[in-house]
């Protein structure tokens, strides 16, 4: 989506061999218009599908989600890293190692917002070792729900995360792809 590949190009921030810092318009600072663009970009790609819900993980998948919910016209809902007073039982959860924090987080859900009669579509907004999608996908099979498929903003074609979600014949859509950092700049690769 060159829209995005400009706007990474832009303001985004290359730190170290495999780090992107995007949070001036993607998870810090959210641009609300190319928000709304990546919504309706992953609603022209799954547009086939029987989408029920968006499946996210807080926080920085919660914009684009949200934007693509808005698209499809279902709720959003989005996997808790950290528990809570009013979320502490009844839930569907998973453990999910974070690549740029270097730490594991018990992601959950409550049951009563993903069941088996539901069709999801993952939105997240970096694909690079797949932790966080591999998380969700096991939430999505304890509710029994269907994973119709899996979008994501921008994907480090670099790292394993792809390679295990087309090992699973899972339909991924990703609107930037990254093929290496070099010399502090992005290279992009070719749309899967």
């Amino acid at each position: 989506m060159k829209l995005l590949e400009d706007r990474i190009r832009e303001d985004g921030q290359v730190l170290g061999a495999d780090v992107l810092k995007v949070d001036n318009f993607l998870n810090h600072q959210i641009d609300p218009d190319l928000m709304m663009a990546l919504g309706e970009e992953f609603h022209r790609r799954f547009a086939d599908a029987p989408i029920t819900k968006i499946l996210t993980v807080e926080s920085s998948g919660i914009a684009p989600a949200l934007a693509a919910g808005m698209a499809f016209h279902v709720p959003v809902v989005f996997a808790r890293k950290h528990k809570s007073l009013t979320l502490k039982d009844n839930l569907y959860t998973a453990t999910v190692y974070s690549f740029t924090k270097k730490t594991s987080n018990e992601i959950s859900i409550s049951k009563k917002f993903l069941s088996a009669d539901d069709n999801v579509l993952i939105i997240d907004d970096f694909l690079a070792n797949g932790q966080a999608v591999e998380g969700l996908i096991e939430i999505i099979g304890q509710a029994q729900a269907t994973l119709s498929g899996v979008g994501i903003v921008i994907e480090k074609t670099f790292q394993k995360g792809r390679q295990l979600l087309d090992e699973r014949q899972i339909h991924v859509e990703s609107l930037a792809r990254i093929a290496a950092f070099e010399n502090g700049q992005v290279v992009f690769a070719p749309e899967a």
